[in-house]
């Protein structure tokens, strides 16, 4: 059994990690013009967006948790 290209490896962390095709068509683009400042700077602006996500999504999972106690708090 063949190990798996490392192009193979490097476009299916790309998608794993919620990066749409014109982003990985740009990140691609960028590597192959030697330009790794702008990829790091592409991966962390993704990265941010991400983690703000997840912010936004704790912030409505502390919210449903505070309604849930409540209402138990009320029997």
């Amino acid at each position: 059994m063949g190990e798996i290209p490392e192009r193979t490896r490097l476009l299916r962390n790309l998608k794993d990690a919620g990066c749409d095709e014109a982003m990985i068509q740009k990140y691609l683009r960028l590597q192959e013009e030697g330009k790794r400042q702008e990829q790091f700077r592409l991966l962390s602006l993704h990265r941010a967006s991400l983690l703000e996500q997840v912010h936004a999504s704790q912030n409505m999972i502390d919210c449903l948790d505070y309604l849930i106690y409540t209402m138990k708090c009320e029997r």
